[in-house]
């Protein structure tokens, strides 16, 4: 019979943070999540207001960022647990400045073009696979299982002070220097994650394993995940909230810009406020944990969050501006709390040789479906308008809650912490 997990009190005086490999990587964690988020703001402002892209090009150039994941998500997992994974790390990173650092000297030379645009979302979504999976396998190497509930707060907390941090700092870029100089804050951030990530001493603890077919070692990580009754919940309301999610989030600037009439200030601003939910989540998810135990902690942080996503249609001019900030802020904190609480769960479950594909596997589908829902919300936003498509997508945010209440996850208080 599994152990059954509980949240663990870390075992070091003053928490992770005293531990120097850990806070390097939770630094270079939190400085290229800035970056990240400065760009994830200003490369489709970029699109909208310098090159006057359609709700269609919008969708279409979320989809771009989402999109290697359907096709390389799976190979990618079995390639990293067969590479050192910081070195992986690494020449993601390095990969990405010379594509962010593109799109300023193209604006600059004023040969900027559409094309581009989407050809270094698409390109820098392929860097963003590699690393995602290499840093979720790299985790465990660092830290002891009792403590991959702190060490993913920690991480998860500065990656949600970052997404409010990220669009607010490009926002001010924005009006100071021009719509593109978010992006060379974005290159600056990754070069000193490098800088970082190269300062990490602790050899990665690496499970010896049989060379097998590339085929063989994904099929393996695909067969762990879908015979795994809870990981395969997961992995469904994933992909179906993040269908919905991302069908808003395609619209969204053009429904703020256009619709609602903001100018790229206030909606820094905006962006900002909302994103304050994650830094709750990641506060409150050790909290509701121990108050609720793992299961039904998460359970319970979805459910709660989903029907806040309704206010963000409702948003206008004027005192409706703070509907927009309200269901970003409840969703966001949901969503966060949930997911820290789930990432310690299938970091601790799954079997140290298949974290790289098991992480790889429930990415490729989760993030596998926001491109779908970009491309559907873009496509829904040409035909219905942005506002409709928000109110049409949000529906589908609280319907996917009942995959995790029609699930075994609704029967258990906390989760497993091995497979059987």
């Amino acid at each position: 019979m599994a152990e059954v997990v509980r949240p663990a009190v870390g075992r070091r005086r003053g928490g992770l943070l005293r531990h120097r490999d850990f806070r390097l990587l939770w630094t270079a964690e939190t400085v290229g999540k800035l970056g990240t988020n400065m760009g994830a703001f200003t490369l489709p402002l970029v699109a909208a207001v310098v090159l006057n892209a359609s709700a269609p090009v919008m969708g279409l150039l979320t989809a771009a960022v989402w999109l290697p994941w359907l096709v390389i998500g799976l190979p990618a997992g079995a390639w990293v647990d067969r590479l050192p994974r910081r070195s992986v790390m690494i020449t993601c990173n390095a990969a990405s400045i010379v594509l962010v650092a593109s799109v300023p000297l193209g604006a600059w030379l004023g040969v900027l073009t559409l094309g581009q645009v989407l050809a270094v979302a698409l390109l820098t979504g392929v860097a963003s696979v590699f690393f995602s999976v290499a840093y979720g396998a790299f985790v465990p190497s660092l830290v002891a299982r009792d403590e991959l509930l702190e060490a993913n707060t920690k991480l998860k907390g500065s990656e949600s002070a970052m997404q409010v941090a990220g669009p607010g700092v490009a926002g001010l870029l924005a009006q100071l220097f021009g719509t593109v100089s978010g992006l060379v804050g974005q290159a600056v951030a990754f070069v000193v994650s490098i800088g970082c990530l190269r300062a990490i001493g602790a050899e990665e603890r690496r499970v010896p394993t049989r060379r097998a077919s590339l085929r063989h070692d994904v099929l393996a990580g695909l067969r762990f995940v879908t015979g795994e009754p809870l990981l395969r919940t997961l992995m469904i309301f994933g992909a179906v909230s993040n269908v919905a999610l991302s069908g808003c989030q395609a619209v969204q600037l053009v429904f703020l810009v256009h619709d609602v009439g903001l100018d790229e200030g206030t909606i820094g601003v905006l962006y900002a406020v909302a994103s304050l939910g994650g830094v709750a989540g990641a506060l409150v998810a050790g909290r509701v944990a121990r108050r609720f135990g793992t299961a039904r902690g998460a359970l319970l942080c979805q459910v709660c969050a989903a029907p806040f996503s309704l206010l963000t249609p409702l948003t206008a001019t004027g005192p409706r501006l703070v509907l927009f900030a309200i269901g970003g802020l409840a969703v966001g904190t949901g969503v966060v709390a949930a997911n820290i609480i789930c990432n310690a769960f299938r970091q601790s479950f799954c079997p140290p040789e298949l974290l790289g594909r098991v992480g790889a596997t429930a990415s490729t589908i989760n993030f596998g479906a926001i491109p779908v829902g970009a491309l559907l919300g873009g496509g829904l936003g040409g035909l219905i308008g942005p506002r409709a498509t928000i109110w049409a997508m949000s529906a589908l945010v609280v319907t996917a809650c009942l995959v995790l209440v029609l699930s075994p996850l609704r029967t258990l208080r906390d989760f497993p912490t091995g497979a059987a």
